[in-house]
C-alpha cells in the first residue's frame, strides 16, 4: 500500500530540516494549532514560536495542544490578523525569524465563512519577507478549491513569482492530485 504524503507533511519535513533549537518561528494562522505545536517541537526550549489568528477558538485549540505537551512556555499566541504580524514580533527580532508558516482558507470545524483574504495575505507575505532571517524558509499551503481560495492561490503565485530571484528561491509543490482545485505549497526561502 503506497502512502499519501501531504503537502503538511512536505511543509514539516522542509522545516525540520532547517530549524534548529533557539530560533523564533511564526505560524501566521494557527488554525487548530497543529503548525504552532510542530513549529515550538522544533525550537527547543531556548526558541519562540508566534502564532497569529483572528479567531479566539483557533488560539485556544493551540493553547490546549501547547498545553497538553508542556510547550506552552515557547509560545505567543496572538489574536489578529497575519498581515500585521510585523507589528506584534518584537523589532530586535525583525530579521531573525526563521520560519513563517501558512495555512490558508479556514477554521477547519469552524465557520467556513471566515476565511483569509487575498489582500491581508499579501500583505503578510511581504512583512514575512521582512522579517525573515537569512536562510530562513516561508512555507504556504494555499487551497483554491473553497469560495475565495482560487483568487487567493493565484495572486499569492503571482506574488512569488515577482520576487527578487538573487535575494530568494521559490518553489512549488503540488498535490498528487490532478485538479485545478487541488492544494498547493508555495516555499520561499530567504539566499543571504
Amino acid at each position: 500500500m503506497k502512502t499519501r504524503i501531504t503537502l503538511v507533511n512536505v511543509a514539516h519535513d522542509l522545516l525540520a530540516e532547517r530549524l534548529q533549537p533557539g530560533d523564533i518561528a511564526i505560524d501566521a494562522t494557527v488554525g487548530n494549532g497543529y503548525d504552532t505545536l510542530f513549529l515550538a517541537e522544533q525550537v527547543g526550549e531556548t526558541g519562540k514560536v508566534f502564532g497569529f489568528d483572528i479567531q479566539h477558538a483557533a488560539l485556544q485549540a493551540a493553547q490546549e495542544k501547547c498545553q497538553q505537551a508542556n510547550l506552552q512556555d515557547r509560545v505567543s499566541l496572538i489574536q489578529a490578523s497575519h498581515a500585521d504580524m510585523a507589528k506584534h514580533i518584537p523589532e530586535a527580532q525583525h530579521g531573525y525569524i526563521s520560519a513563517i508558516m501558512f495555512n490558508l482558507g479556514y477554521l477547519p470545524g469552524g465557520d467556513k465563512t471566515v476565511i483569509t483574504q487575498t489582500d491581508s495575505t499579501l500583505s503578510a507575505l511581504t512583512a514575512a519577507i521582512r522579517l525573515l532571517s537569512p536562510r530562513g524558509l516561508i512555507t504556504l499551503l494555499a487551497y483554491p478549491g473553497h469560495q475565495g481560495g482560487d483568487q487567493e492561490t493565484e495572486q499569492v503565485s503571482r506574488w512569488c513569482e515577482q520576487l527578487d530571484n538573487r535575494q530568494f528561491n521559490f518553489d512549488t509543490h503540488y498535490s498528487n492530485t490532478d485538479s485545478v482545485s487541488a492544494p498547493r505549497l508555495f516555499v520561499i526561502s530567504k539566499l543571504n
